[in-house]
């Protein structure tokens, strides 16, 4: 079993990816396989809703979402990092996740994604997190993906990496989320050997405030 675990930070080896090292940590302890995403610090340009992901089912802008959507399809949970911008996730990684997640939804048939567990880590230096923390979580629950949790919502505070690693109670709670993670894998790995079926799918209905 593997996790991805997304750095939406610009800084590669910045806060965010400090949070995620602990829970990677954790879960190898664990027997999952972990790699760490950075999205980097290049512009990522937003959705412009053309809808070719519809026809070629992946986004018709071939750079780092395309790349990471590859890899998900061999991942079996997920782990979405961001800091905290102006108490939303960054730019870039907004960006990454409206044209990765909507572009899944295409001719792919959110097969990248469906009923995988996700969890979402925020970093921040005080205050914002929540808010990022359900933006991120939003696009977890429009694709059928269990949401795991830990025993606080998953954040970590400080302005940099050794201010992160003096945060004992975001570093526990970090901890506390991969073994939440390992847990649900090994639960869906149990169902499937028990034969226990996925639920049952219907096609989906798409209505407005007007039809």
């Amino acid at each position: 079993m593997k996790v991805l675990l997304v750095n939406g930070g610009p800084h590669k080896e910045g806060c965010t990816y400090t949070a995620l090292c602990e829970v990677a940590a954790t879960l190898e302890k664990e027997g999952i396989e972990t790699e760490i995403f950075w999205i980097g610090n290049k512009p990522i340009g937003g959705c412009i809703a053309c809808m070719k992901c519809r026809e070629k089912g992946a986004c018709v802008f071939d750079d780092v979402v395309n790349r990471f959507r590859e890899k998900a399809y061999g991942a079996d949970g997920f782990v979405f990092g961001s800091p905290v911008h102006y108490a939303a996730a960054t730019g870039n990684m907004t960006a990454f996740m409206d044209r990765l997640f909507y572009s899944e939804l295409g001719a792919n048939g959110n097969k990248a994604f469906y009923m995988k567990p996700a969890a979402a880590v925020i970093s921040a230096r005080r205050a914002g997190t929540t808010a990022t923390f359900d933006q991120l979580n939003k696009y977890f629950t429009i694709q059928e993906m269990p949401v795991v949790s830990s025993r606080y919502w998953n954040m970590v505070h400080g302005t940099n990496a050794e201010q992160v690693k003096q945060d004992a109670e975001g570093l526990h709670t970090m901890r506390v989320l991969g073994r939440n993670m390992a847990y649900m894998l090994r639960c869906q790995e149990a169902a499937r050997s028990a034969g226990v079926p996925m639920p049952e799918r219907e096609e989906a209905v798409f209505t407005n405030f007007i039809r």
